[in-house]
């Protein structure tokens, strides 16, 4: 397709006349309507109406339906030549959960943002069964997610196992923060927040599950907003807990009989393709530098 003549069509519909067209790409107006009958011939069909003495242009309805194919080419070009200057440049598109990617995943993103060559980055925040989903949709390589699930086209490590505490204001609390008893915490003062699902079944062990929590949150970044009263509490992930312990008045208390460890997995595609390997091994050699639960095989 000729180069020249798509460049100078775009231009005379951005600027509404070949002679602006032509000031845009310091031309003279003769070479623009040169390049734009040319690249008619090419087309084998008329793209502007030629309208003596009417200064503005008007576009066949071959022309109309052009614009957008012009438009992709300019853009397919643009991106070839940025290929031609740069060569082959590494790519990551990663999934992460709300709370892994707010608590547990910033030190692994600032190592990769920071890798020598660069790494074309893309996150994305979802629930762990979308991230499961978005994966078998192959619209992510990397996926962080807090459930364990089935599927054969999808390999799934642990990375990262978390310790469950009590977190709740320090007014409260006796500064021996002695181990407390889930017996001792009146579940009228809870802010719930379902991080998964051994949680929710300590949780229902402990207060049922006919009595729900009357604060519940989805996302852990609320607990803190709303933990104002000295007698609320909320159970949550050390990891999640750390952030904010020394922002607030909030304290760290562990747990007698506590919920089972978070254990939060890293997905990727069985079969992976070979322009993704060196980005995934870059990946790995981070992976097993932060978090030393993982075992890259």
């Amino acid at each position: 397709m000729y180069e020249a003549g798509i460049e100078a069509f775009l231009a005379i519909i951005e600027a509404r006349s070949l002679k602006k067209a032509g000031e845009m790409l310091s031309l003279t107006q003769a070479t623009i309507s040169y390049r734009l009958k040319i690249l008619e011939q090419e087309m084998g069909a008329q793209l502007i109406e030629r309208n003596k003495g009417i200064q503005q242009i008007t576009l066949t309805a071959f022309g109309e339906n052009f614009v957008p194919i012009a438009n992709r080419w300019y853009l397919l070009k643009e991106d070839m030549k940025k290929l031609q200057n740069n060569g082959y440049q590494h790519c990551l598109s990663i999934g992460g959960s709300n709370s892994l990617n707010t608590y547990v995943l910033p030190p692994l993103y600032q190592a990769l943002s920071r890798h020598s060559p660069e790494i074309n980055l893309t996150f994305r925040t979802q629930h762990s069964l979308e991230l499961w989903e978005a994966m078998e949709r192959h619209e992510i390589n990397v996926g962080f997610v807090k459930m364990e699930k089935s599927a054969p086209n999808i390999t799934i490590k642990p990375f990262f196992v978390d310790e469950v505490v009590l977190l709740r204001p320090a007014a409260n609390i006796d500064s021996a923060l002695q181990p407390i008893h889930p017996t001792e915490l009146n579940p009228k003062h809870e802010i719930y927040w379902n991080w998964g699902p051994s949680f929710q079944c300590w949780h229902n062990h402990w207060w049922g599950s006919l009595h729900p929590a009357y604060t519940s949150v989805d996302i852990a970044s609320l607990i803190f907003t709303l933990m104002q009263d000295p007698l609320q509490w909320s159970v949550v992930p050390l990891s999640v807990a750390k952030s904010f312990v020394g922002s607030k008045k909030i304290v760290i208390q562990k747990l007698l009989d506590p919920p089972p460890q978070r254990t939060s997995y890293m997905i990727t595609p069985v079969n992976v393709k070979p322009s993704f390997k060196d980005s995934l091994n870059i990946l790995n050699k981070y992976m097993t530098a932060i978090f030393p639960e993982y075992i890259h095989s």
